[in-house]
């Protein structure tokens, strides 16, 4: 299977309800991102906690410590990446640990850096090796060695570079090798926001992008968002065009229900997927427990899109749980589809499963 730049699954960024950025987000977004701390909605305890960190360096007029920021995609690391540029008033240098193919690339870019420059690498997981080894020196010593030269003739000549301060984000922090992990002076998880947090961050996007939106509208849009202001914005912008064409433009809560039932997002921020897996779960497998392959096969997905795409956020909501055995349907997805949960202790929510299942449940 094909993946995105993020390392998802390539057909993940055609869901609406996908955390993932496509281009016409990346374009919204440069619009809708707030460029300063105290605008930013939302992660009270990490904004906290950073307003210190940039506040103190600088009093000290030194570069911060270098920041590493991990969450699921979608929730802010790249527009903190900008604020903390924004706030030290440094020129921000954004780049991506996928692009970072070779040592070199990494090294001409830090040897460019002005000083107090913010470098910010996106999924820095994913850098090459080499470069990795490199990064190590540079964040510790600001030094790069440049390798001249090969085999046993090669020369290493020191490189000095101007002060820095590295901003990396990841989506899968666990894959951060422990001695890049350990450089980092600030490390902050950016969790799933509320729904109230959500509101207010769709009333801010659609004052800026001139939408009519009523108290119940928003609050709507905001259940229906999947704790992700990325989704938050992609859905107003959709029902946005529902009102425009199919109403008199102003984002109703009639209207905005009408339009996330066209584009099949419900009441939880479950979309035809979600669902799709919740259904074969629990009619086909009589709730489980059912192996990840045999899922993917009853809903015509690959394994790795049902694990990757659709499980995260249904056991987050408590749907679905993950047992030695296989997946398993809770009461609450049964109730979700509108069916009565089979009473536990025949074993329908644990029984013995199908013959396809997993023998790891994985």
């Amino acid at each position: 299977m094909t993946s995105s730049p993020d390392g998802f699954p390539a057909d993940t960024g055609d869901r609406l309800v996908s955390p993932l950025a496509d281009a016409d987000d990346r374009v919204i977004e440069s619009t809708l991102r707030p460029k300063r701390l105290n605008d930013f909605i939302g992660q009270a305890r990490v904004r906290e906690q950073l307003s210190l960190v940039l506040a103190g360096a600088l009093r000290r007029g030194k570069a911060p410590d270098h920041v590493l920021l991990s969450g699921p995609p979608g929730l802010g690391k790249t527009t903190i990446a900008m604020i903390i540029a924004a706030e030290l008033g440094a020129p921000l240098r954004i780049t991506s640990g996928p692009a970072i193919e070779r040592a070199g690339d990494l090294a001409a870019v830090l040897s460019t850096l002005g000083d107090g420059e913010v470098m910010f690498i996106d999924e820095i997981h994913r850098l090459a090796r080499p470069a990795e080894e490199m990064l190590y020196l540079a964040m510790e010593d600001f030094r790069v060695d440049v390798v001249v030269g090969k085999g046993p003739g090669a020369t290493a000549i020191p490189l000095e570079i101007a002060p820095f301060t590295l901003v990396g984000a990841t989506t899968r922090a666990g894959l951060l090798p422990a001695p890049l992990r350990d450089r980092f002076g600030f490390t902050a998880h950016l969790d799933f926001y509320e729904a109230a947090e959500l509101e207010v961050i769709i009333r801010r996007s659609a004052s800026l992008l001139g939408v009519p939106l009523s108290e119940d509208g928003g609050t709507e849009i905001a259940r229906r968002s999947r704790g992700t202001p990325r989704i938050a914005n992609r859905l107003l912008r959709r029902v946005r065009d529902y009102a425009e064409v199919r109403a008199d433009g102003v984002v109703t809560l009639e209207i905005a229900r009408a339009a996330l039932e066209l584009y099949e997002v419900d009441t939880h921020g479950l979309d035809r997927l979600d669902r799709a897996v919740l259904r074969a779960l629990v009619t086909r497998f009589g709730g489980g427990p059912a192996g990840l392959s045999t899922l993917a096969v009853a809903v015509g997905e690959e394994a790795e899109t049902v694990e990757v795409v659709a499980e995260p956020f249904l056991v987050r909501e408590g749907l679905i749980a993950r047992t030695p055995r296989g997946r398993v349907a809770t009461p609450l997805a049964w109730e979700h589809l509108g069916l009565r949960p089979p009473d536990p202790a025949a074993g329908g929510l644990s029984g013995a499963g199908t013959l396809f299942d997993d023998e790891s449940g994985s």
